[in-house]
């Protein structure tokens, strides 16, 4: 048995309905709370209102942040610069992954005098994060990023000199998780796929990952399973079934978990590099680069031998999402890939070229990919073809 350690989790509620219990839950915090929200769906839901006059007739009142597209730096400090004197006691997050990182890192930068690209990792002039922040309680909408139980939150510049990098702390872990179902049901069929697809590639990587236990393995494992139940239907003739959508719900909060144990591979990688320079939304990144970086894994893989432990992870990961048993690993493996180049098709994930990436891109983008939780190192040549044959 390998040693390790992990990061806190959050209190986690988990459950159709569960949103009802909201307002009971914040009402511990405090009179001023601040909610960071996307632009429409909460409010023509209903939702939204609801849960405002809830509040109010508690005697706490509800701020508001709303978030349109993925966090920048200038989103979080405008977002904290108009907040900071307001005394807020605790800020919550209902949203997708965006909304979610942006709740996450403004709790973090609430109690700091910086700019928030002071403390983002890889940047130059980086300064520790000493880890205060005002309480932080998330629900997602969405099924993918799994940001609702991980102690980063991702924020870029997109452009010429562009990042996407992660604000961190083993304190920005949410201290409350509240995941509901029903919440995901009028999510359209894109946004479904493509967020299914990140939370599919977190458990994936952070299965195959060099630094994954047998906690991290266990809960990959079981995320697979639920995933590949309920997502195609949730896809097409199930979106709107709350029990398949807590299929995927829970997928993505086990893959928070591991995630945020175990480390990710080179797609989430690329999703540093590529989505700091083009506009492309992560979920999206993750769903056109993940059959393709699977396949270059397993290549590279086998020209190591056929005993590496990542393979017989592979295969197994295989036999769970085409529920057939493989009679090898070499099976297990190409019944894995043949899932994923289904799910490409079926689903027509659009390609890099969409967005603008072009073949003088390539280079750039390869000088610029780490992933030391990859499965196996990957050189240049490797990093390549996985672009090339997504343009």
């Amino acid at each position: 048995m390998p040693s390790f350690s992990l990061l806190p989790l959050p209190s986690i509620h988990f459950g159709s309905g569960s949103f009802s219990t909201l307002s009971g839950l914040l009402s511990g915090f405090g009179p001023n709370i601040l909610a960071v929200t996307g632009s429409h769906a909460l409010d023509r839901s209903g939702r939204y209102g609801s849960l405002s006059a809830s509040l109010e007739n508690s005697g706490i009142r509800l701020h508001r942040v709303l978030v349109g597209k993925e966090p920048s730096p200038e989103l979080v400090n405008s977002a904290v610069n108009r907040f900071r004197e307001s005394g807020i006691d605790a800020v919550i997050a209902i949203g997708g992954g965006s909304v979610l990182d942006t709740g996450k890192a403004v709790s973090a930068m609430l109690l700091q005098d910086q700019p928030v690209e002071r403390f983002i990792e890889g940047r130059d002039g980086v300064l520790p994060h000493d880890g205060r922040k005002v309480p932080f309680i998330a629900v997602p909408t969405t099924s993918g990023t799994g940001s609702e139980v991980t102690n980063n939150a991702v924020i870029s510049r997109v452009g010429k000199n562009g990042f996407k990098r992660s604000l961190r702390h083993p304190a920005f872990v949410p201290d409350i998780a509240l995941v509901d179902p029903d919440l995901m049901t009028s999510v359209p069929r894109e946004l479904t796929a493509s967020s299914g697809m990140d939370a599919c590639t977190q458990l994936l990587e952070a299965y195959v990952s060099p630094f994954a236990t047998p906690f991290t393995d266990a809960l990959a494992l079981d995320g697979l399973g639920f995933f590949s139940r309920s997502f195609i239907p949730v896809c097409t003739d199930r979106q709107g079934d709350s029990a398949a959508r807590a299929d995927i719900a829970y997928a993505a909060l086990l893959s928070g978990i591991t995630l945020a144990n175990a480390g990710l591979g080179i797609v989430h990688g690329f999703a540093s590099s590529v989505g700091g320079c083009f506009d492309i939304p992560h979920g999206t990144l993750c769903a056109t680069l993940l059959t393709e970086a699977t396949k270059e894994n397993i290549r590279q893989l086998e020209a190591l031998g056929a005993d590496q432990p990542a393979l017989r992870k592979y295969a197994r990961a295989g036999e769970i999402l085409s529920g057939k048993n493989a009679p090898d690993v070499a099976s297990g493996c190409a019944q894995l890939v043949a899932v994923l180049e289904g799910w490409q098709e079926f689903l027509g994930f659009p390609g890099l070229g969409e967005f603008g990436v072009s073949e003088s891109d390539i280079g750039k983008i390869t000088a610029m990919t780490r992933s030391k939780s990859n499965a196996v190192k990957l050189g240049d040549d490797s990093l390549r073809r996985i672009l090339e044959s997504r343009l």
